[in-house]
Formats: structure tokens, C-alpha cells, sequence
């Protein structure tokens, strides 16, 4: 079983990008769609606790209900927004990686390298054609 796990949205590129640098690793993580399999409640605030952030921060804005469900109010409570988190997962941020190293909100993607235990094995370019990696397996 993979020490690395990530919470991915295959429809999005800095997580397709964050899941194929863990795999240019040699690491083939634990893939959780956590649009179809959300973490419970418990499990999601203990990310948020892991990553050291502010429940607000891990917040997405576009593409999801954030503005209809008034969650800019900035008098609601950590509980209410986790809440609105659990009933609407696409308001999770993704891709949550974490790994034996820490627990991060890979924004952006490169931000898993200094997550992930092996070095990168080869080049690796994003899908908007941006090199990461170069051929030495050297972060550019």
C-alpha cells in the first residue's frame, strides 16, 4: 500500500499535473475521487489541521456554489464552513496530497516535490507545456 495518498479531481489539470509528478516519482499514490468519495468530516478537518491552514483557506471559489451559498461572510464560523464542505465537496480545494513528509494543498502542482520522498525519476512537463523537471530529473 502507498504511503502517498492524494484527493484528486481527474478533471482538473493541476491535479492531473500533482498526480503524474507523485507517479514521475516511482509512486503510484492512493487516488481518492473525493468528489465521489468525500472525506468524512472528521478525516477533512483533520487535513486542514495537518496542513496547518485556515479552514477558509481551503475554500474553491470558482466553479462551485461558494458565492450562491454566501460563504463570504466573513461571520460564519469554521464549523459552517466545514459543514457547507461536507454538503457540496466540490468547495474542497484540491489536490490535498499527503505523504510520510506532511499534508499540503498542491497549488501549484510543483508544490508536491517537496512533499514526496523519491527525487523525480525523469522530465516532466505540464499539460500547458510548461517544464518542471528537467531531463536530469532537476526541478527548473
Amino acid at each position: 500500500m502507498s504511503q502517498i495518498t492524494i484527493y484528486h479531481n481527474p478533471q482538473c489539470g493541476t491535479s492531473r499535473n500533482t498526480l503524474e509528478l507523485i507517479r514521475n516519482s516511482g509512486e503510484e499514490p492512493t487516488v481518492i475521487e473525493y468528489l465521489k468519495t468525500p472525506p468524512d468530516r472528521a478525516t477533512l478537518v483533520r487535513l486542514i489541521q495537518d496542513m496547518g491552514i485556515e479552514v477558509r483557506a481551503l475554500l474553491r471559489i470558482k466553479g462551485t456554489p461558494y458565492e450562491a451559498l454566501g460563504l463570504g461572510n466573513a461571520s460564519l464560523s469554521d464549523e459552517q464552513l466545514v459543514d457547507a464542505m461536507m454538503e457540496h465537496p466540490i468547495l474542497i480545494n484540491r489536490p490535498i496530497v499527503v505523504t510520510p513528509l506532511g499534508t499540503r494543498l498542491c497549488r501549484p502542482s510543483e508544490a508536491v516535490l517537496d512533499l514526496l520522498p523519491q527525487p523525480q525519476r525523469g522530465s516532466f512537463v505540464k499539460e500547458d507545456g510548461q517544464v518542471v523537471i528537467d531531463e536530469h530529473g532537476r526541478k527548473v
